[in-house]
């Protein structure tokens, strides 16, 4: 099908690069650059989360898709490819970049990375001391689960985005009831699943089946999660910068992200280390990365939950904000062969910035999107705002309250001048928007709670060996 109308400006002295699947936080990031005159940009690809764009789904297969935009970048003269797009964009950009020989990840690379069980093998081998015990649940879609498996374990699919489908059990029967799918959501996940297993069985065929499970030994729900963002260059690894994640309680589903980190420096340098030794040992040599990481300090472990190869892009504009860096502008110059680093710096505006995540738990506690008359309300008091709704119904909604455990309806940004200033502008924009807060501590007069769930995951042990 024929891509998107290309966001072009025809600058003379601009490369023309090629950027797949940008959406949300990326379109605004392509418009940003493309107005700056950064550089030309060829946008193709499509929203998975909105119809009819993901109508596409259907026959969707990445190495048609791969070639035909490898067509498009010879004759528009690309000089680079880029994607932040976890699902498919990543690897396509992979293969596109090996068509064109242009600066890129291997296909390979990407594949080990985003094959979840293939990933585990790779960081067990590299950095054992960072990686749970794990093992692949070997059934299809629906099949009876095996019996004899210790519990609680902590299941996810070995190919998703998002925290699709992870999750917690407790008891077989749980298990058993959280990989039964109806026939309309087996259709879904077959879609999203089977572009990558195809690419993946003609490449990385050692990697195994990407239509199954995998489990893990779960780790203790009041552990912290932290994000580090860098870039590897010529094989060499950077660091961008630490995210804190904070979670609803009793559960994995995060309320907020935050900079600055709390997270020690000390710590944050092995998470450096981590990410090395495992982007190395699966040859990822090129490219922004994001490494999802646990730090229990009762314990000093650090454990990786996994390693996205690509810019997180939510948080670029949470660097953009405090460090006065943009992520983005750096992911095209290393996307061109440049160094990241020569990208011209701004002053920050702020000393604390937050990605905000409004969501609900059960479908009777989701909110209305804010109408016009809202949206003008937050444009004008918070001029620095950036405001996302993500409206659903139907099945879409009830999907997401099964393969996430919760609705994610909204999210805001914003900075402030330090963490108490910032939590007093998220308490007053939440009450004009109508949504509960996304703050664990909500003594704010008049302000509403943040929506929870109202039975509580109970703190996890160990259980699997380890591969």
């Amino acid at each position: 099908m024929p891509a998107r109308p290309a966001l072009r400006r025809d600058l003379p002295t601009a490369p023309r690069v090629g950027w797949l699947f940008a959406y949300d936080w990326d379109r605004l990031a392509l418009e940003r650059q493309a107005a700056q005159g950064t550089a030309c940009f060829d946008h193709a690809g499509f929203d998975l989360f909105s119809f009819p764009d993901n109508a596409r789904l259907v026959g969707f297969d990445l190495e048609r898709f791969a070639q035909r935009q490898a067509a498009r970048g010879r004759r528009r003269g690309w000089r680079a490819v880029l994607s932040h797009h976890e699902q498919f964009g990543a690897l396509a950009t992979a293969m596109v970049a090996e068509r064109l020989g242009l600066p890129g990840a291997t296909p390979e690379s990407i594949l080990t990375a985003q094959h979840k069980l293939a990933a585990r093998r790779a960081l067990a081998q590299a950095a054992p001391e960072a990686s749970l015990p794990f093992a692949p649940l070997d059934v299809d879609y629906g099949e009876p689960v095996p019996e004899g498996l210790a519990y609680p374990l902590f299941v996810k699919p070995v190919k998703a985005a998002f925290s699709v489908l992870a999750r917690h059990i407790d008891s077989h029967q749980a298990l058993q009831r959280h990989t039964r799918f109806s026939a309309r959501e087996t259709w879904v996940l077959r879609r999203l699943v089977e572009p990558f297993d195809r690419v993946c069985r003609a490449r990385l065929p050692a990697a195994g089946s990407a239509h199954r499970m995998l489990i893990e030994q779960p780790v203790p729900i009041d552990v912290p999660q932290f994000n580090l963002d860098g870039w590897v260059q010529d094989g060499r690894v950077h660091a961008l910068g630490v995210v804190d994640a904070i979670t609803a309680p009793g559960t994995q589903a995060f309320l907020r992200w935050e900079v600055p980190s709390r997270l020690p420096a000390v710590i944050q340098q092995r998470a450096l280390d981590v990410a090395r030794r495992f982007l190395n040992a699966i040859d990822f040599r090129h490219g922004f990365f994001n490494l999802e990481f646990f730090f229990d300090a009762r314990t000093d472990r650090l454990t990786v939950i996994e390693c996205n190869p690509r810019l997180a892009s939510q948080f670029g504009d949470l660097y953009r904000r405090v460090q006065g860096v943009d992520a983005h502008a750096m992911a095209v110059a290393l996307a061109l062969g440049d160094d990241p680093r020569r990208v011209p710096r701004m002053p920050p505006s702020a000393g604390a910035a937050a990605s905000l995540v409004y969501r609900a738990f059960y479908i009777d506690d989701v909110p209305r999107a804010p109408d016009r008359a809202r949206r003008q309300q937050f444009a004008q008091r918070f001029a620095d705002g950036l405001l996302l709704a993500f409206p659903k119904r139907g099945h879409a909604l009830a999907r997401d309250f099964k393969w996430t455990g919760s609705h994610r309806y909204g999210i805001v940004h914003l900075g402030a001048a330090d963490r108490e200033s910032l939590r007093e502008r998220a308490l007053q924009a939440s009450a004009l928007l109508g949504w509960p807060a996304p703050y664990l501590d909500h003594a704010a007069a008049g302000s509403p709670a943040p929506a929870a769930p109202r039975t509580r995951a109970q703190p996890s042990r160990p259980t699997l060996e380890t591969t």
